[in-house]
């Protein structure tokens, strides 16, 4: 019987028979484990950086990660002026995003950092929008609402479909 130093004990004694898989198992200090070195983690765990998924689920962006990570996979998230396709990439604060959302562009500069979705008024100040941006989305706004009232996509109502009748000289 040998002794191996082991989970129990420098002094455990174990079988001649088991030994080889008692060494086996015991961990190697010099060995890192891959995941654990700093260049693959995703994020900082100094409270540095986050994962884009979950940044823009706190900022209320998306209602859900799942909906986030949809639109990174899309595509329609660009970090610094480059497209990102990795849902776990870590942005900092002073990044610039520009977010596609339901045919708007949301471009903001991030000012904070919070891996907990919270209430509206703590999610507008992890960021703040550009002058541009806001200026944009409210033109785009006007534009829609503009087509919205020339190409109705219903049916007019009973009364207006009685005063279109009467200009165009029809009566029914």
């Amino acid at each position: 019987m040998g002794h191996a130093p082991g989970p129990r004990g420098p002094g455990r004694v174990v079988p001649e028979s088991l030994t080889h898989l008692h060494r086996n198992l015991s961990p190697d200090p010099v060995k890192k484990h891959a995941s654990n070195s700093p260049d693959n983690r995703r994020t900082d765990t100094t409270g540095n950086s986050q994962r884009l998924d979950t940044w823009l689920w706190a900022a209320r962006f998306f209602k859900t990660r799942q909906l986030a990570s949809a639109a990174i996979d899309g595509g329609k998230i660009e970090l610094n002026g480059q497209t990102v396709t990795k849902r776990g990439k870590a942005i900092r604060v002073g990044d610039r995003l520009v977010i596609g959302k339901a045919g708007m562009r949301f471009e903001v500069d991030i000012e904070g950092l919070n891996p907990k979705r919270g209430p509206a008024s703590e999610a507008e100040r992890l960021y703040r929008e550009t002058e541009e941006s806001r200026e944009k989305r409210k033109l785009v706004a006007e534009q829609r609402r503009a087509e919205r009232e020339l190409n109705p996509h219903h049916k007019p109502a009973k009364q207006a479909r009685a005063l279109l009748r009467a200009l165009r000289g029809k009566s029914f």
